[in-house]
């Protein structure tokens, strides 16, 4: 396709490793002909580091990667994020949340028929549901009514094409499935969700290319773009590099980053040919 525009968004929290080099691969690989931006993810700045961030340029591009500068990053947005929330709080979308994991694990430990889990894991319980914003207080998160935020954008739709679930899909029933998740967490002023949707409408991202552990977060994502008045791109979710036990790699895991794989005197070409390129 010509023209598309996609996006590697790494956080800068650690080293860089095969799974990272195979999504950044499929990025540019996708963008054949278009555009591949490369974007720091770093509102998490209790985590991240500017030796990490400089690590990044420089394993890819020794993998042989380039992308347009200057590179965005969201520490430098939080003006387009709090306008985001803004708008959803002028819908009477949003609501002030003060519990802890911990009230959430204890409003849960009641009997009940399964505990439902969704892309953020255990689906929030509600509790704080109904408080007005304008208790909202510094140590407070802020969620989004999911059901009140469903029936405002009506039916949702996106198209996949990634291998595993190529097609359109009409996600239904979040509230449920999902739950009130988080636009703003406490200290960040922002969450992954509420920053990725507006970060791809800024940049212009026709295709959004990432890891198909993040395929379920994709209804909230397109919720929020409709509610936003934002474009909704297609989505192409890439399978996962494993480890020999069949686990997702992480950072944690040193053993699969690439500057060991540099320092050991591999070529990026064999690099490529580890995961398949």
């Amino acid at each position: 396709m010509a023209g598309r525009v996609t996006r590697f968004a790494p956080s800068p929290t650690g080293p860089l490793h095969l799974g990272h080099a195979f999504s950044a691969l499929t990025v540019w690989q996708r963008a054949a002909g278009g555009t591949a931006l490369l974007r720091i993810e770093d509102i998490d700045r209790s985590r991240c580091r500017p030796e990490w961030e400089a690590q990044i340029f420089n394993d890819l591009h020794w993998l042989g990667l380039a992308w347009p500068e200057p590179v965005l990053r969201q520490s430098d947005r939080g003006g387009a994020y709090r306008a985001a929330l803004d708008r959803l709080t002028a819908m009477e979308l949003t609501y002030p949340c003060r519990c802890s994991r911990a009230d959430i694990r204890a409003a849960l430990a009641a009997p009940q028929e399964g505990v439902p889990v969704g892309p953020d894991g255990i689906v929030y319980p509600g509790t704080c549901r109904g408080r007005p914003m304008a208790e909202a207080g510094p140590d407070d998160a802020i969620r989004l009514d999911m059901a009140r935020a469903e029936e405002h954008a009506g039916g949702l739709r996106f198209h996949e094409t990634g291998p595993e679930a190529e097609g359109w899909h009409a996600p239904q029933n979040l509230a449920r499935s999902v739950g009130d998740v988080m636009l703003a967490r406490r200290g960040f002023g922002t969450s992954y969700h509420l920053a990725v949707v507006v970060d791809d409408a800024a940049q212009g991202v026709t295709e959004v290319v990432r890891g198909a552990d993040l395929f379920e977060a994709t209804a909230i994502h397109v919720l929020l773009q409709r509610l936003l008045g934002l474009p909704v791109p297609d989505f192409h979710h890439h399978r996962l590099i494993r480890d020999a036990a069949g686990k997702r790699l992480a950072k944690r895991d040193d053993s699969k980053a690439l500057g060991k794989y540099r320092a050991e005197g591999l070529s990026p070409a064999e690099v490529r040919a580890l995961v398949g390129f």
